[in-house]
């Protein structure tokens, strides 16, 4: 399988890992660097192929070097759930026979087997209809998905548990993630948020990769601040452990407050209770949270929403009300 996505897609890949190791025995994955720790240990997957696509193997010369290493592998099938050319290229080049994507992708035409994309629904059902089997020319089926979960390891469980042992939190506290890589899918309120929980005596850890390492303090310091004033407490763990312990941090969380980005889908691999912030894009594209206690908050009445697949870097209209109009108390109410 290609899955070169963003980690949020390559979380929400797994129950059609699981389905497609079901009928074939565990499989090969080729993905990102950065989402590669998470299905090391899956036990879906035998084995990781890292492609930085962006990194030093960027370009045309990094596609040709892997698909000549995928080549020597004699591989039979490959499934594509990335609707890229890149990824169709790779298995062209590859020599794989049997490719097996969808029917609206922009490079279908390479595709030996097409199948019809579901609309509507979760993503995990319409990434698995790629799990239907394999044949000739066009097809659309169904099937249910398995859970979305994740390989951890004990070790990865311990690292957790060593790092809020070492910030005196307990379990059962509340995780923000206040970062994402499309700007406006960043709500603001998550500073005055950390105040009134830690305010009200509640345990705060904000979670993130390094990049939200910035942000993460920003938002402890307003937990830190005089609103905040109480017996809670608060403390960042953005960048600070590696993904897996990540997601083994938020395991242990009793809710998960997140914009629509990757924790949201590791929250809901490691079963953690969501609540979930929309603004530019909607839970109708199908990437929202999926327990059955998961709340989702969003303006409740905006002509101009959804913008954007993604949400773009900055709003298109300059107010940004989608996000700045969701209030503290509401999302405060979702948490419980």
């Amino acid at each position: 399988m290609v899955q070169t996505a963003f980690l949020g897609d390559v979380v929400l890949t797994t129950p059609l890992l699981v389905a497609l190791a079901e009928r074939h025995g565990p499989v090969d994955v080729v993905t990102t660097p950065a989402a590669a720790a998470l299905l090391e240990t899956h036990p879906a997957v035998r084995r990781v192929w890292r492609y930085d696509k962006k990194g030093h193997e960027a370009g045309l010369p990094g596609l040709r070097r892997l698909a000549a290493t995928l080549r020597a592998e004699g591989y039979a099938r490959a499934v594509l759930p990335h609707r890229s050319w890149r990824s169709a290229a790779l298995a062209v080049w590859a020599g794989i026979p049997e490719r097996i994507g969808f029917a609206d992708a922009p490079a279908r035409f390479t595709y030996t087997e097409r199948v019809v994309r579901p609309h509507g629904g979760h993503e995990v059902e319409r990434l698995l209809v790629l799990a239907g089997g394999t044949g000739n020319g066009e097809r659309g089926t169904g099937a249910t998905a398995p859970t979305v979960r994740l390989g951890l390891t004990d070790e990865d469980r311990a690292a957790a548990e060593r790092w809020l042992a070492d910030h005196g939190i307990g379990p059962g506290f509340v995780a923000l993630a206040p970062g994402s890589i499309w700007g406006t899918k960043r709500w603001p309120g998550y500073g005055e948020l950390a105040a009134q929980l830690v305010g009200g005596g509640r345990e705060v850890v904000v979670v993130g990769g390094a990049d939200d390492a910035r942000l993460a303090e920003e938002v402890v310091a307003a937990g830190s601040g005089e609103r905040g004033a109480g017996s809670g407490r608060i403390a960042s763990a953005a960048g600070a452990l590696p993904l897996r312990a990540s997601a083994a941090l938020i395991a242990r969380a009793e809710v998960l407050v997140t914009n629509d980005s990757a924790p949201l889908h590791l929250a809901t691999a490691t079963g953690t209770r969501v609540v979930a912030i929309f603004g530019p894009t909607v839970p109708a594209f199908g990437f929202g949270p999926r327990g059955p206690r998961d709340r989702i908050v969003e303006h409740p009445g905006l002509d101009c929403r959804p913008c954007s697949p993604h949400g773009p870097a900055r709003c298109p209209l300059g107010h940004h009300r989608c996000m700045r109009e969701v209030g503290v108390e509401v999302v405060l109410e979702a948490v419980g």
